[in-house]
């Protein structure tokens, strides 16, 4: 089990990179992570909804994500409350002590999910969330050291250099926690470390003399790493300023965003600079090449922060200016004229006006679209690739354009539309997470965008394969982990 002295440390690195590395030993290796609290997430094959970290790590223990890997996922819909997905289904929305007193029904779905998952596979990789030395909250605990005991699993605790004190918070998280979950602590693991990792010797040498523990490695801070955020946004080399010969694509960043990873392909083209806005630009210059409106889990809230932010009239101004404007999952629920969610699924009030920019009007519902989808743009015939989460049904008017045509629904043919474009084509919206990923589609819309500049269209770049790209993860466990130590804790030998 990884486990970690907070929130942010690498625990879902970690966890993706020991599944790889067990994946490439030639284990049948499996992540499970009891409870996550994310808004980044995923859809499996049978349409359950699991955090995106743990499909991730599915993949890279060569394996298809089930929700068994994640039973529980609470998604943070304001800073009170969240909803709560049960083995990939919603179940309410609840408050932090409602929820506390919902979970002693969760406790056997954790148990019967992870014991589903070690009948089947030779490894489980576990991954813990925040800190197990949060005191306050130990007789809540479904998914730190009451895993650790559920599964007899002994623990790796993972400690974050990059931002100070890293001896401090491994030695006090131990000290914090109980004489028998100490017992499982085997070793310590140091991650995101720049520099000379000899002149951490001297104190991990009194570390292990302090606790008894040995350290298992010393990880570097790896740049752009290629894994999926398990939550928020990731950060990319941008400074703010716009670069005269990249276009620049910026994406609204809501304070209740979902799926950032959507962007991380755009941001990875060579020709793209991928900005995060939470205020309207200071100078308001230069005019961006194209602005996102991205998901959300609160698409009424952040409507109203876009208003209140000063966003809606600076997207306005570019609208009129011809900028593309597009909208994915609750960004393209507001380009429409209105939200109607009479039975408050998420928003406090009943109807908000949408910014009007496409014909459509969105009604929420209590049952949830989850579903991987496959098809292809009517306008380019480019393949499209992708999945939708959403409580919203959102209508278009009869003489409006739909974007996409979807073929295969959960694997099943299908035959229906998806998405809206304006009449000028400058505006358009979807519900497809991921239609970035498929490099075609993206690249077609690049060389959409290089074309207003009067730039020269980029030809499709060969990418590295998923499966070396992951391979770069197992790398860090062989090249920076004590591998013998850690097949001696595999096999309960220290």
């Amino acid at each position: 089990m990884v486990q970690g002295t907070g929130s942010y440390v690498g625990k879902s690195v970690i966890t993706a990179a020991l599944c790889r590395y067990f994946y490439k030993q030639g284990y049948r290796v499996a992540p499970f992570k009891a409870q996550n609290m994310s808004n980044n997430s995923y859809v499996t094959r049978d349409g359950g909804e699991i955090g995106r970290a743990q499909a991730f790590q599915a993949a890279a223990g060569g394996i298809d994500a089930t929700v068994e890997m994640n039973p529980i996922l609470l998604k943070p819909s304001s800073d009170m409350g969240s909803q709560v997905v049960v083995l990939g289904k919603p179940v309410a929305h609840m408050h932090a002590r409602e929820y506390h007193r919902y979970q002693s029904q969760l406790t056997g779905i954790v148990q019967d999910s992870f014991e589903k998952l070690a009948a089947n596979y030779d490894i489980i990789v576990i991954e813990g969330a925040g800190s197990p030395a949060e005191i306050n909250l130990r007789d809540f605990d479904i998914v730190n050291m009451s895993v650790a005991k559920m599964a007899r699993s002994p623990v790796i605790l993972v400690g974050d250099i990059h931002v100070g004190g890293v001896f401090a918070w491994l030695v006090g998280t131990l000290e914090l926690l109980q004489p028998d979950e100490r017992d499982l602590v085997k070793a310590f693991l140091i991650n995101k470390f720049r520099g000379d990792a000899s002149l951490l010797d001297s104190g991990i040498a009194l570390l292990e003399q302090r606790t008894g523990k040995k350290t298992l490695g010393v990880v570097p801070f790896v740049p752009n790493l290629p894994v999926d955020e398990e939550d928020g946004v990731k950060e990319w080399k941008s400074n703010g300023d716009f670069f005269s010969q990249k276009l620049n694509v910026c994406v609204i960043r809501f304070p209740r965003i979902s799926n950032s990873t959507d962007f991380e392909s755009l941001a990875c083209e060579p020709d793209v600079n991928l900005q995060y806005l939470t205020c309207v630009p200071y100078t308001r210059r230069p005019v961006p090449d194209a602005v996102i409106l991205p998901g959300t889990k609160s698409t009424i809230d952040d409507l109203d922060f876009l208003r209140s932010s000063g966003l809606e009239t600076y997207v306005r101004e570019l609208r009129a200016k011809n900028v593309p404007i597009v909208g994915i999952c609750g960004g393209f629920q507001m380009l429409g004229k209105h939200i109607f969610d009479p039975d408050r699924v998420e928003a406090a009030r009943p109807v908000a006006s949408g910014l009007g920019f496409l014909e459509t009007v969105t009604r929420f519902e209590n049952r949830k679209q989850t579903v991987r989808v496959r098809g292809y743009c009517l306008s380019s015939g480019a393949k499209i690739n992708g999945y939708e989460i959403h409580m919203g049904q959102t209508e278009q008017a009869p003489d409006s354009q739909p974007l996409f045509r979807i073929t295969v629904e959960q694997g099943r043919a299908v035959d229906r539309h998806d998405g809206c474009i304006s009449g000028d084509g400058q505006v358009w919206g979807t519900y497809i997470h991921g239609v970035f990923d498929e490099p075609q589609f993206r690249r077609d819309f690049l060389n959409q965008l290089r074309a207003e500049r009067g730039w020269d269209p980029l030809s499709l770049q060969s990418a590295p394969s998923r499966e070396a790209t992951l391979d770069v993860l197992a790398d860090l466990v062989t090249r920076h982990l004590d591998c013998a130590l850690l097949h001696g804790i595999l096999g309960g030998q220290v």
